[in-house]
Formats: structure tokens, C-alpha cells, sequence
């Protein structure tokens, strides 16, 4: 007998209500994202047909499909779809720096950088990928147990807290996703990349700022605290050094950019005044197309 609809739904909302905040919030915007994202598709040793092609020299005479190269001159061989999972690991800043936000009106740079690593997550569980946190020792699992651990990992604040992930031995052409502001010395983070490239390993730079560090909107006398303990700076007339700091942060944004090109990394942005849905959908693709190499 099928349950009353009032008690279905009253379960349904208990097993809502028993989610971590955060995944409900990530779940939603990935559930956006992903209506504009097609399936991907690549060639395989997996079991579900894709297409027939011509046979070409040098494809093995066991792929050939007698029967439906029967039914014409050119002899055809079969194609399937790549099952074959890959291992994502996901890795997110949680240093004192990232608890800045210039104005209560938006998020602090934490809680954006959990929406959309949570949100991402999400999208590679639907496609099937393997996915763990990097530094965690949690091993690459598929599935939404997967999913919903790394969702209470991140609500308990059990991950590392430096600004750049530590070395760890990452299996050969596993991909791996760093999310931090990168207000670090260049030199810093190019020992990082270097390490993981030197196994193998690429991956992606997901860049997280507040629209302040970008812009210096500041005017009048100002005393500016490091929050990870760099002192603190009086500027009598802000607006002074305006131009000074946009372009040392954009310095610092080209070094960023040549930094991932030269060793093979992709790069994206986001500012935590514009919505998350459409750097999910740029870094989502940009994994996807690294996966199909």
C-alpha cells in the first residue's frame, strides 16, 4: 500500500532538515548549473554502445561489427562510452584570511569557497567521477555518501587551515582542485604546483576575493589589521595609496596567470559579489575538458 502523501512528505522534510546547511545551499546551485550541462561523453573500454565509424588502419580487427558492416561497403567499427571513473581531489583554503569580507551584505570568502567546492562536488558525484578532500586522508569514493562526507568534513572545520595545500603522493593523472584567495608569495605557490606536476598530478586554480581586494574602495583615515597576524597599518588618507595598490594586486593577478599557463594548470576568478553559479559552470567545464585528455 502506498504511504500517505502528508507522511511522505513530512519524512522528506526530516531527511531536508538532517543535511548540513551548506549542502542544501550547494545542491541548489549545482542543480542550476547543472541544466545547462550536457553529459560528457568520451570513447572507451566501457559497456554502452555510442557510435558505429569506418574502420581505420591500425583499429584492432576485433572492434570491426560484421553485422553492421553487412549492411554496407564500408566496414564499421563499434564505439563505446568511457566508464572509467576518474579521481578529483578538492582542496580549500581555510586560513585566517579567508574569514574577510568588506560589507555584511556579502559573503565572507569561507563561505563562498565551501558553496562552490560543495557545489562542484555535487556535479562530478552526478558524473560519476571519485572524489575526496585533499588532506584529509579520506580516500576517493563515488555516490552521494561521498558527497555528503565531505559536506560534514567541511561543516566541522576538520581541514587543514594553511593557505596552500601540502604535498601529498596524489596517483599519476589525478586532478586536483586548490580554491584559496593566492595572496601568497608567488614563489610559494609555484613550489606547490611544481610538487603535484612533478607526480603527474594537474589540476585547477579556483582564485576567491572579496570586490575590496580588487578595487580599494577605501577613503579617509584608515587602520588596516592583518588577520593572520601582520600588524597593523594606519593610512591617514586611503585614497592616497589607491592607485599604488590596484596596481600591485594586478601584478600580482598577471603573475597568477603566467604561473598556472607555464605549468599547465587552468585559472578562474571569482568575486564574491557575483553569483556563484557562473564560475561553478566555468570551472566545471574546465575540469570537464581536462578529464577527456
Amino acid at each position: 500500500m502506498a504511504e500517505p502523501r502528508t507522511r511522505l512528505h513530512h519524512r522528506a522534510e526530516a531527511l531536508a532538515a538532517s543535511l548540513p546547511p551548506l549542502l542544501v545551499a550547494a545542491e541548489r546551485v549545482a542543480a542550476t548549473v547543472s541544466q545547462g550541462v550536457h553529459g560528457r561523453r568520451r570513447i572507451g573500454q566501457g559497456e554502452t554502445f555510442w557510435q558505429f565509424r569506418r574502420y581505420q588502419a591500425g583499429d584492432a580487427a576485433s572492434r570491426i561489427d560484421w553485422r553492421q558492416s553487412a549492411k554496407s561497403q564500408p566496414v564499421y567499427v563499434r564505439e563505446n562510452e568511457w566508464e572509467a571513473a576518474q579521481s578529483i581531489w578538492l582542496w580549500r583554503d581555510a586560513s585566517p584570511s579567508m574569514t574577510y569580507r568588506s560589507t555584511d551584505a556579502l559573503p565572507t570568502k569561507t563561505a563562498r569557497t565551501d558553496l562552490l567546492i560543495l557545489a562542484l562536488a555535487s556535479l562530478l558525484v552526478r558524473g560519476g567521477e571519485h572524489i575526496a578532500l585533499l588532506g584529509t586522508g579520506m580516500p576517493p569514493a563515488a555516490g552521494r555518501a561521498a558527497l555528503l562526507r565531505i559536506a560534514e568534513t567541511i561543516e566541522a572545520g576538520r581541514t587543514a587551515t594553511g593557505s596552500l595545500p601540502a604535498i601529498e603522493p596524489l596517483p599519476r593523472y589525478a586532478r586536483l582542485v586548490i580554491a584559496s584567495d593566492f595572496l601568497v608569495p608567488l614563489t610559494d605557490l609555484r613550489a606547490t604546483l611544481a610538487g603535484f606536476s612533478a607526480r603527474g598530478v594537474k589540476g585547477h586554480l579556483l582564485q576567491i576575493l572579496d570586490p575590496a581586494e580588487e578595487t580599494f574602495p577605501f577613503t579617509g583615515r584608515i587602520q588596516f589589521e592583518g588577520p593572520e597576524d601582520e600588524g597593523r597599518l594606519l593610512i591617514g588618507r586611503a585614497e592616497s595609496v589607491r592607485d599604488g595598490y590596484r596596481d600591485a594586486i594586478a601584478g600580482h593577478q598577471r603573475g597568477l596567470e603566467a604561473l598556472a599557463r607555464q605549468t599547465g594548470w587552468t585559472l578562474a576568478v571569482h568575486r564574491t559579489d557575483r553569483p556563484a553559479e557562473t564560475s561553478l559552470l566555468t570551472l566545471f567545464l574546465a575540469l570537464s575538458q581536462s578529464l577527456d585528455r
